[in-house]
């Protein structure tokens, strides 16, 4: 009955889209809830000029972080003495994350909170968290304390534009509980991305799944020119 009366307001005219060629259109965001994966099979992701978009891309990972680098060296070298006169050492904090096809890598970051905050158990970051320094609180709103992540994008393990590299601990969870999750495993992750620049920072599972959703819409229609204006959109938010 649901169908006839689809097909019913199709001869009459009406312009029917599906929910997912709505989001994608208007949302510019791919709800990860009601999609399969058969939507990313057929998508330029396995092509050839795929390939060479993301070759580019790589070059272009490697430029922009070399002269980010060479530009914010001055920056880089205050902040750590700067942390570490305020904060104590160590100055920078390591972790584990999972990148391209799921492959775990380790990221490098200003340390923004109390040492030993976790005491070995992996917890979401909260709005006011009493375990973020002050300097921290600066360094978080200002995205700085992301810069020695620019070593791993040179390396290879990370490129400037994707999906957020999250903690193996933490995606166990979110794996187990979001719908497709494991389709952002399909690009390298990010220091900025789609959903960074039109969600606010997430904590919890409902969070992950909203910015999932942006992250299929940029897997989805990745180009050179979407990289380029992620990277403006980053500029503008800092």
């Amino acid at each position: 009955e649901f169908y006839n009366k689809i097909f019913f307001l199709k001869k009459k005219g009406f312009n029917l889209e599906s929910l997912n060629n709505y989001c994608n259109k208007y949302l510019e965001y791919i709800s990860p809830a009601f999609i399969n994966k058969s939507l990313f099979l057929d998508n330029k992701i396995f092509s050839d000029k795929f390939s060479f978009q993301m070759r580019i891309k790589r070059v272009g990972d490697i430029l922009f972080s070399l002269i980010l680098l060479l530009i914010l060296s001055p920056l880089i070298i205050f902040i750590y003495c700067f942390s570490a006169i305020i904060q104590g050492r160590p100055v920078f904090y390591s972790q584990i994350r999972t990148g391209l096809d799921g492959q775990q890598f380790m990221i490098w970051k200003f340390r923004t909170m109390i040492i030993d905050s976790e005491k070995g158990k992996a917890l979401w970051a909260k709005k006011n968290d009493p375990r973020i320094t002050k300097l921290g609180r600066i360094l978080r709103k200002s995205r700085i304390d992301e810069l020695p992540q620019l070593v791993s994008v040179i390396k290879g393990d990370m490129s400037l534009i994707g999906p957020r590299p999250e903690r193996p601990e933490i995606e166990l969870e979110l794996l187990k509980k979001i719908n497709n999750y494991d389709l952002r495993y399909y690009i390298k992750p990010g220091l900025s991305g789609w959903a960074q620049v039109n969600y606010p920072y997430g904590n919890s599972i409902k969070d992950s799944e909203v910015k999932l959703g942006y992250d299929l819409f940029y897997i989805k229609n990745f180009s050179f020119f979407f990289d380029l204006l992620i990277f403006l959109k980053t500029i503008k938010l800092i």
